[in-house]
């Protein structure tokens, strides 16, 4: 399977390069995502069997004050890949986020779940999901969560660099999800991606590590497993705030992707278990 990949340096786009080292992986300087036209170029012009887009906007709080720049990378970016991917008849998977939900209540969002995003990032990536679908090929959407690896900047790495320099932290409590393990992601999408290309239906999934916690309740199984004396005091979202809202409930029931493509939620902890490794060899 010849795969063809938007991303080269963030989290899922590294795994990637990991268990599929042959797929042709297009960076900022191939295909910028601001250049949504370039994008789809960049799709008519590669043989691939199918098309993963593992870039993105990801920086939640900057898009509060940078809204459009947002939506052209997370929004209109993805629709040209699909669009370029539909006229071409090869899959598209496309990796979206929790942040689509409104964050209310206590249960497992489905994927038919009807969607409100908090803020600017969810919107944009919102936007991104209508223009994939809109653009009428076969697809993927895979809504994942609270993404993790030994690459780029995430919770595992900042709780990390904290618990070596301070006594004690204190961590949002009232936040409760899944932490998923880049490598996991990668795997799940090339998977996907060669049930696809066999024919097997896409639409839209939700993929994320299990089980659910909160915020502090994985600081303490970073600090656990990296043998960190560092404490962790619980606290609400109301005394760590930030420029975007960030969704209280980010639980994914991810039981039709399991159905689909068996594929079982990975145990996050395995995952940590192995980033902590890598990050201290």
């Amino acid at each position: 399977m010849k795969l063809l990949v938007f991303g080269k340096t963030g989290q899922v786009a590294r795994e990637l390069q990991r268990i599929a080292p042959n797929a042709i992986y297009l960076g900022r300087e191939e295909a910028d995502l601001m250049d949504p036209s370039a994008c789809a170029a960049a799709v008519a012009a590669h043989d691939a069997d199918a098309v993963i887009n593992a870039a993105a906007w990801t920086a939640v709080d900057k898009a509060e004050t940078e809204e459009a720049a947002a939506f052209t990378v997370n929004g209109d970016a993805p629709a040209a890949m699909a669009l370029a991917a539909a006229a071409k008849g090869v899959p598209f998977l496309h990796i979206s986020t929790d942040y689509v939900f409104d964050g209310a209540g206590d249960q497992p969002f489905r994927p038919d779940h009807p969607t409100g995003p908090l803020g600017a990032y969810g919107r944009s990536k919102l936007a991104g999901e209508e223009g994939v679908r809109a653009a009428g090929g076969a697809h993927l959407i895979l809504r994942t969560s609270w993404v993790v690896s030994a690459h780029g900047a995430n919770f595992v790495k900042t709780m990390l660099r904290l618990g070596r320099e301070r006594e004690s932290l204190n961590v949002v409590a009232d936040q409760v999800g899944g932490p998923t393990p880049a490598a996991a992601i990668a795997q799940a999408l090339v998977t996907a991606a060669k049930a696809m290309t066999g024919g097997a239906p896409g639409g839209t999934h939700h993929f994320s590590g299990a089980p659910d916690t909160s915020w502090a309740g994985f600081a303490r199984a970073i600090m656990a497993e990296a043998g960190l004396a560092c404490r962790i005091n619980d606290i609400p979202t109301s005394e760590y705030p930030t420029p975007a809202k960030r969704p209280l409930n980010s639980r994914l029931d991810c039981s039709a992707f399991t159905t689909a493509f068996g594929i079982p939620r990975p145990d996050w902890r395995d995952g940590l278990r192995a980033i902590v490794k890598e990050l201290t060899q």
